[in-house]
């Protein structure tokens, strides 16, 4: 199954890696991810007193580790976004906003493309994260009193709400509704792009203004940033049940986080129209 989460879609990828190497295979006499290739090894000397010990095994990642893993992270987010809030003086506020988005997708890309999971970066990537979200909300926060706690409360609110429709399987991650999925995603980005460089050439084309054609199209992107969190869970099920090693967590959580920054973004924007509206 593909997810439209670019870094959740390897993990499926990571997981026959795996199975291939015999990492994801159950062990003779019962032990699980035991390698295959060991198997005679142990049929040979089975573990007992006075006979060599096993192979360390792989330990897999449970949705327990994902969940902490992602309480971490949006720990470590928050308090860097705190932290650039307060600490980075107002006349820098573009500088920092600019600075830690450039650094930001940087790191992101270099995570998503990795074979291998690397907690360092992730944990950077959040710091990173921190700066650019401290900073938006800082600029929104000035325009809009109290702006930034409800866009922080409908975000979570939303994430919880498709947990429990994934949970009590409402909607399915279906192989039409990833495919339909994908494709709004990439149209969407397609569109984001082509209007960041026409607003550089001093194009307007009222997506981002606040007209009604921004709302709506600020309400068609929380709509798919929240039904992709359906993808991404089922992407996660699926890892913990084909026995990815647990450091994959990292990159589970990883994905959920930047879903979560994305959809908090959508719902800040469209909160900063209606309220401008007053």
């Amino acid at each position: 199954m593909k997810t439209s989460n670019p870094v959740l879609a390897r993990l499926g990828q990571a997981a026959e890696r795996e199975r291939a190497a015999g990492y994801a295979q159950p062990g003779p006499y019962g032990q699980p991810g035991y390698p295959q290739q060991y198997a005679p090894y142990q049929q040979q000397y089975p573990t007992g007193a006075g006979y060599p010990a096993a192979p360390p095994t792989v330990t897999p990642m449970t949705l327990d580790d994902v969940v902490v893993k992602t309480v971490m992270l949006l720990g470590i987010l928050g308090a860097s976004a705190a932290a650039a809030w307060v600490l980075v003086p107002d006349a820098l506020v573009s500088v920092a906003w600019i600075g830690a988005a450039v650094v930001g997708l940087v790191l992101g890309l270099i995570i998503s493309f990795s074979r291998m999971a690397n907690p360092a970066l992730v944990v950077a990537y959040s710091i990173v994260e921190g700066v650019f979200v401290g900073m938006v909300s800082k600029a929104f926060e000035s325009l809009y009193d109290g702006i930034v706690l409800q866009a922080v409360a409908a975000s979570f609110g939303v994430f919880f709400l498709m947990a429990i429709i994934y949970k009590a399987r409402i909607i399915r991650a279906t192989p039409r509704f990833a495919r339909i999925m994908i494709s709004v995603m990439v149209g969407l980005f397609a569109v984001m792009m082509i209007n960041l460089v026409l607003a550089l050439f001093g194009v307007n084309t009222h997506l981002r203004d606040g007209s009604p054609l921004a709302i709506g199209f600020s309400l068609v992107c929380i709509v798919v940033a929240s039904l992709s969190f359906v993808l991404n869970f089922h992407q996660i099920e699926e890892g913990v049940r084909m026995g990815l090693p647990q450091r994959y967590s990292w990159t589970a959580a990883f994905g959920i986080v930047v879903g979560l920054v994305w959809l908090y973004l959508e719902i800040l924007r469209l909160l900063s129209y209606l309220q401008g509206d007053d």
